[in-house]
């Protein structure tokens, strides 16, 4: 019941909802203002040759990262129900029959379905863009692929916003929170700048965030077929320039990562910060 009433609760707010999508809507507006063109143009110039496959595979690219953002997104807006409780109406939770273990558990199961959800929707309105661009459908084994990436993705995400959410007792708080990591995401992940034109010290903040891992993944799964396809006549070492300036996969050295070594990133953090999030709520007061 406890769970049903958060995902409810969200969703019949509609600002909530709207300010969840925020991040995510500035992202499609600056892809269709100027970074699709720029990330295009960089494309083309790494090719040598232009093709009609560049727009399809950027768009890939983006909103690989705008689907990874929302997993985070998502979370926030229902964990922001927790925070509303924290402030009004923690004695009421407190002198219930409910026990602090199976509350802290409804929200954040039902802060996971929520970030589930409007992931789900973000992947599919991702999936329809690139369909009616002249792409196929992906087969069954890319689209467990998906699915999979979609759970590490807001399980991860909803962990560590979970933790951070402890620290905050109202809801102004929250929403100042919100909004400074709803700005800072995108740049995290590698959307607004891609991660090979920063400083290195800026990338390796990147690629030690685990969240940027979701981003990786989901860009492998969308555009690493259009782009071997379309770097299959360019210079060798080409694409993997690429792949490595776009965050398509993260360098460590002589090391890149590939698609499992960010589930295990993913999946490793989720479960440090659930830990970490319990940890502090038996030790903490609720109010």
């Amino acid at each position: 019941m406890l769970v049903k009433r958060i995902v409810l609760l969200f969703f019949r707010d509609k600002a909530n909802v709207f300010f969840s999508l925020l991040a995510v809507l500035i992202i499609l507006a600056l892809y269709i203002l100027f970074l699709g063109n720029m990330m295009e143009q960089a494309l083309a110039a790494s090719l040598g040759y232009e093709s009609e496959k560049i727009s399809v595979t950027i768009a890939s690219l983006t909103l690989g990262g705008m689907v990874a953002v929302t997993s985070i997104t998502g979370c926030m807006g229902a964990l922001g129900i927790s925070v509303s409780d924290k402030e009004n109406a923690a004695k009421d939770f407190l002198s219930s029959p409910v026990s602090r273990n199976k509350l802290t558990l409804s929200y954040i199961l039902g802060s996971t379905v929520v970030g589930f959800m409007m992931t789900i929707i973000a992947l599919v309105i991702c999936m329809v863009y690139i369909i009616t661009n002249g792409e196929s459908v992906p087969g069954a084994e890319t689209a467990l692929y998906l699915l999979l990436t979609v759970m590490l993705s807001v399980l991860c995400g909803n962990a560590m916003v979970y933790f951070l959410s402890i620290f905050v007792k109202t809801q102004n708080a929250f929403a100042s929170v919100s909004t400074v990591l709803g700005t800072l995401i995108g740049f995290l992940m590698g959307i607004y700048i891609p991660i090979g034109q920063m400083p290195e010290s800026v990338q390796w903040v990147i690629k030690c965030f685990p969240m940027s891992h979701a981003a990786s993944m989901f860009r492998q799964l969308l555009a690493d077929d259009l782009l071997s396809e379309l770097f299959n006549h360019a210079p060798p070492g080409a694409l993997d320039e690429f792949r490595d300036i776009f965050g398509v996969v993260f360098v460590y050295g002589d090391y890149s990562s590939g698609f499992w070594t960010s589930a295990a990133v993913l999946g490793l953090s989720a479960v440090v910060f659930f830990m970490l999030s319990i940890g502090l709520m038996r030790t903490k007061k609720l109010g």
